[in-house]
């Protein structure tokens, strides 16, 4: 019998509280496939709700809060003490609209925070010696919005583009280490966000926005099989790529 793809390996997922529909979903999909987790997430309660629902044994808390962005390297320093990481996902998101006549300052901080900085600092964490095996993947959850414009969305697709752009440079840097880095670009996903959207949209403008996605929504178990894909081997020869897992969003 086949051991599982991912059977013996180490990943960190952020993002991992039990009320968020793609770090979830990740997490499930991993465990899934024999991997050992760590979760972070600022919820000890909402990382131990996901813990309870994952198969298999040894999957750790990490409760933390990424907005401390000098902390990350020494944190995931310490937590590769027990074990080198085959790989980090980084699904924590600063989410939301942003129309231009009320953005602010704080939330360009909170959107670039969040969705940038602690994805660099997580990318220059695995640069570390012993924070990450060899052949070890980095996987940012994205947006669609990286790609294209979305109205009322300047600080968050901004946030995502330079994550998009800034994949490519980390992928060229830690290849010699041999970690490879991708980036992961969902458009509209079924879920708790997607309703709290619909909700704010209305029924005509929801409407128009399913219809953009020729083969209907996402479910948050597409994402998590993409990412298990790009963490596996079978993946081994792919870094630096943006991958959108849209339904055709960005098709049209």
């Amino acid at each position: 019998m086949t051991a599982p793809r991912l059977a013996g390996r180490r990943y960190l997922v952020t993002g991992a509280s039990h009320d968020s529909d793609i770090g979830l979903a990740i997490c499930q999909r991993l465990a899934g496939e024999g991997a050992q987790l760590v979760l972070m997430g600022r919820r000890p309660e909402m990382l131990e709700a996901t813990r309870q629902t994952l198969a298999g044994q040894g999957h750790e808390l990490a409760p933390f809060d990424l907005y401390q962005t000098d902390d990350i390297v020494p944190q995931l320093q310490a937590l590769a003490q027990a074990a080198p990481f085959d790989g980090v996902v980084h699904s924590a998101s600063f989410q939301g609209y942003s129309p231009l006549k009320t953005a602010s300052a704080r939330q360009v901080d909170q959107y670039m925070g969040l969705n940038f900085a602690a994805a660099v600092m997580l990318g220059r964490a695995m640069s570390h010696a012993k924070v990450a095996r060899p052949g070890a993947g980095l996987v940012f959850i994205g947006s669609t919005a990286a790609l294209m414009g979305l109205k009322g969305r300047t600080l968050y697709a901004a946030s995502k583009a330079a994550l998009a752009s800034a994949t490519q440079s980390m992928a060229l840097e830690l290849a010699p280490k041999g970690i490879r880095v991708n980036f992961v670009a969902p458009a509209v996903v079924e879920g708790r966000r997607a309703r709290e959207q619909f909700a704010m949209l209305g029924e005509a403008q929801t409407e128009a926005l399913r219809a953009q996605h020729p083969l209907g929504l996402g479910r948050p178990e597409d994402v998590a099989a993409a990412v298990a894909f790009l963490l596996s081997e079978d993946a081994r020869w792919i870094t630096g790529t943006v991958l959108p897992v849209d339904g055709g969003f960005s098709a049209g």
